[in-house]
Formats: C-alpha cells, structure tokens, sequence
C-alpha cells in the first residue's frame, strides 16, 4: 500500500539521522574542561513549558500528510469489496490535560490525555460479485477519534548543537467511530467499513502524527539554537555556542555546556579550562545561566580589535563634565585647557589603548584598561591645536542589574593612575592642579558617563535581539571569583510560538 511505502521510508530516514546524530559530535574525556557557557532549565521552567504542548500536539495533526487508504476484502455473497479513504484531514481537535516529567539520564516523558479528533474525508466503495455488477459509491465520512499520546524526547548532540528525538512516540486509541454521511447508508455497510479500515487507519494515524511530533520537535529545538546564536551575535562579533558535552536530563533539571569561545575575524580565542561544577547551580529558580570570565575577557578583546571602545565627547556633553563643581580650581583648569575656546568649538576623544582585562569577583566585574584621552580645540580661523593629551589606566568594579527591561550598571569602586599627561598650558607639568582637578573629575563625572552610554547601548542590543519579548521575573546577575550566574523566572510568550509555527509551517 502507499501509506506503507511512506512509512518505511520516513523509517528509515529517521534510522539515518539517528546514526548521524550519534557520530555527529565527538567531545573529550572531561566534559567540562572546554565549557565557557552552561545553560541549566529546571523543572518548573519544564512545566511552564509544557502549557504550550497543545499548541505543538494541535500543528502536529493539522500539518501531518495522511496519505490515501486503499485496500480490499472479500465478503460472502457480495464477492470483493474494494475501498479508498481520501482527502483525510483534520476537523477539530482539543486536548484534555498534558503532563511531563524529566527521566534521569533517559528522556524527556511527556504525557498528553484524552485528545478528541475529527477527521473528515471521502470515502470510495465497490464491489463485483455473481449477483451484482461492479458498482463504486463514493460517500463524505467523519471519524471521531480520542487518543492518549506518549512522548519521550532524547536529548541528542547533532552538528555540534542540541537535537531532539522524540520517534519514541505512541498513540493509544480509546475510540474511533466512523460515520458516513449523514449516517443514511446501510447499517451493515458502516458496520464492515469500521471493522475492517479502523486498524489501518490507527496505523496511518501513528505514523503521520508521531513522524510530524518528531518533526516539529526538531524544528524547535533549531528554532531555540538559532535564537540563542543570534542572541549572542554583533555584527562580525560572535559567540561558538556548540556543545561542549552531551546534554544532560536529570529529575530537577536540564543541562547543556557550550563551549562559549568568541569568534571575530581573524581573532583566535583559545580555551582549554573552566572553574565549572554542577554544584554552583541550584534548582531553586527556573532558569540558569553560567557564564566564564574568559568569555568576558575575549569579548572585550573583539571590541578593542574592532574599534568599538571609543567614545566622542562634545559640546554640551563636554561642558557637563567639566563644569561639574563651580570652584576657583576647576575654573582655573578649564581655562588652562582650553584656553577660552568655547566647549562647541572643542572635542573629547577617549579610546581603549590596549585589549582590556576583565576579571570576575565577588564585588563586581573587575575592568581594567590603560585608556587615551584627547582634548583638541578649534579656534575660529585657526589651526586646531591638541590642548591635552594623556594616558591612565583605569580600574572600575561594575555592579550589574536587570530590571524594567533595562541592563543598569553600576560603578562601585574605581582607581586611577596617570601613565602620560601632556598639556599645552602646562608644557613643564608642574602645575598638579590640572591633574588633580582630572583625576576628581574622571572618578566622579567621567567614569559614570562612559558607564551610562555603554548601559542603553547594550540593552539596545539586546532588545534588537527579543529580549524585551519574554517576561523575565527577579533575574539576578550574581558574580563569584572566575564567574558569572545569571537565574531568572520567566513567562513564556506565547505570540512567539504561535508566530513561529505560522511562519515555519
């Protein structure tokens, strides 16, 4: 029959990405020496999800193909009775109740109860016999059917990324009743149709639906991928999220390690240790996120290379920062600096010098960066003249936060040590008063506005990426020596799913 010949090649197309998945990925002995990112989903987290389950069940059947269902038999009296159901699609559908639960070091069990199906279609009839000519009918049908679906979803590593494989998949029917059109045809007619197509038809059922179930889960879990590798993608400015071990199913929870190395260019970031340990993860909270220092480290690495850690300072702005206190020192070196020219007539450069050094602690993230700055003026028709040139290395303890869909940044602690001071008021650099009234100025001004372009900038980024799609509740962004934890609650958005299995399907 047709629909077995689709069955075994769906088989074996499965068989086949089976055996591709499995020597897909190949990973060391110690799965958490090349770990720069974990990402940890409890159960909780599993359950919220799990609401969205009828959503997935219900495009499983409306999108599974049925094919056409022929057969034949042959009955006393009337000789062969030959049939074909077409056109087979889906009429209505609602789910009771879905439940899930995480088997250890298995699968993913996910139990749907009682879904009632409607399938509509035509069905064709005819029989040849001594007593009768040949003779075909064809009639419109509607079965009704409830059914209890299991799922088990294997948690895989393909091409380097997580693959789900839910062909562990089974269809328990509780009834499937077939009606003919407007039940008007023979009783005896309903009844050998029923008896004779309904074993069939379960097997047609099973195959498409959990051949799509598989499908579509997949289909997810690629979705979710390419979601996190865009989240954490800027321009030629990207993350390597491809796993680092095998994911893990455990009864709380479920865990990937990625490998986390930044990738730019010709930029070759290496890695070969983590601080890593499943005990720095609790299961209090629906979902984790552990993150390297090094991953920090290499990021800034990136920007210094393409020339992101700049900053142009003018007019008002300018102005701003040096007018911060109205005092006899701060007018004096104002005057000094720029020598009368107005601050629209002035500009500020500052700009990283070398790679910054980042370092996580338990007060903060640590910054460190050897730093330019750069005051040129423009007096109206003359020629521009550096008025101050000078080099510090700046160390700054950040403070990170998420609230109100908005990253905040914090500065709790900043040192700062001249390396080079150059300025053409003071070519003999013995007036330190300049220098003092910078110092007090880059701690209290000039540290917190470099801080506060870089805040609405990063939240820009990552409300372009859909941040600001999810509802996040209480995230927490906790650092320790080495690392960061980010853990949060979350509501699932459900515009999102329903968006994309509209657009994927």
């Amino acid at each position: 029959m047709l629909w077995a010949g689709r069955m075994r090649l769906r088989t074996f197309r499965i068989l086949v990405m089976l055996v591709h998945a499995s020597a897909a990925c190949e990973f060391g002995p110690f799965p958490y020496n090349a770990t720069g990112i974990v990402c940890r989903m409890t159960k909780p987290a599993a359950l919220l999800l799990n609401q969205e389950t009828a959503r997935v069940i219900q495009a499983a059947f409306r999108n599974a193909k049925f094919p056409n269902i022929t057969g034949e038999r042959s009955m006393r009296l009337l000789g062969k009775v030959a049939y074909g159901l077409t056109n087979i699609q889906v009429n209505g559908l609602s789910i009771e109740q879905s439940e899930v639960e995480l088997k250890e070091n298995d699968a993913i069990h996910i139990g749907v109860k009682n879904v009632t199906a409607f399938f509509k279609g035509t069905l064709t009839y005819g029989y040849a016999g001594a007593w009768f000519l040949q003779l075909f009918h064809s009639v419109d049908f509607e079965i009704e059917s409830s059914i209890d679906l299991q799922i088990n979803i294997k948690l895989m590593c393909q091409k380097d990324q997580v693959a789900a494989d839910a062909s562990d998949c089974y269809l328990t029917f509780h009834k499937l009743t077939l009606r003919l059109q407007g039940d008007k045809e023979p009783g005896w007619l309903k009844q050998l149709f029923t008896d004779f197509i309904s074993f069939t038809l379960k097997l047609v059922l099973k195959s498409e639906v959990c051949n799509e179930i598989s499908f579509l889960a997949q289909v997810l879990a690629n979705f979710v991928h390419d979601l996190a590798a865009n989240f954490v993608q800027d321009e030629d400015i990207r993350l390597d999220i491809s796993l680092a071990s095998v994911p893990l199913i455990k009864a709380n929870y479920l865990e990937s390690h990625h490998k986390g190395l930044v990738l730019y260019k010709n930029y070759s970031d290496v890695f070969s240790d983590s601080v890593f340990s499943p005990s720095l993860l609790t299961e209090s909270r629906m979902l984790y996120f552990w993150l390297s220092e090094h991953i920090l480290n290499s990021l800034a690495s990136a920007a210094f290379l393409d020339k992101r850690l700049r900053l142009t300072i003018r007019g008002e702005k300018l102005q701003a920062l040096f007018e911060m206190e109205d005092t006899e020192a701060q007018q004096k070196a104002v005057q000094m600096i720029f020598q009368g020219t107005s601050y629209n007539d002035s500009v500020a450069k500052v700009w990283s010098l070398a790679h910054p050094q980042i370092s996580v602690q338990p007060e903060g993230t640590v910054v460190k960066s050897l730093v330019g700055v750069e005051i040129s003026i423009f007096p109206p028709g003359e020629e521009p003249l550096m008025a101050l040139y000078m080099e510090k290395e700046i160390t700054v303890t950040i403070q990170a936060a998420y609230a109100e869909k908005k990253l905040i940044l914090h500065p709790v602690d900043s040192r700062i040590e001249f390396k080079v001071f150059k300025c053409t008021a003071d070519p003999s650099g013995n007036d330190q008063s300049i220098r003092n009234f910078l110092q007090t100025m880059i701690s209290v001004v000039g540290i917190p506005e470099v801080i506060s372009r870089i805040e609405p900038a990063l939240t820009s980024l990552m409300n372009s990426k859909g941040l600001h799609l999810f509802e996040i509740r209480n995230p927490e962004i906790i650092t320790r020596k080495g690392y960061i934890i980010v853990q949060l609650d979350f509501s699932f958005p459900n515009h999102l799913l329903l968006d994309f299995l509209e657009k994927r399907l």
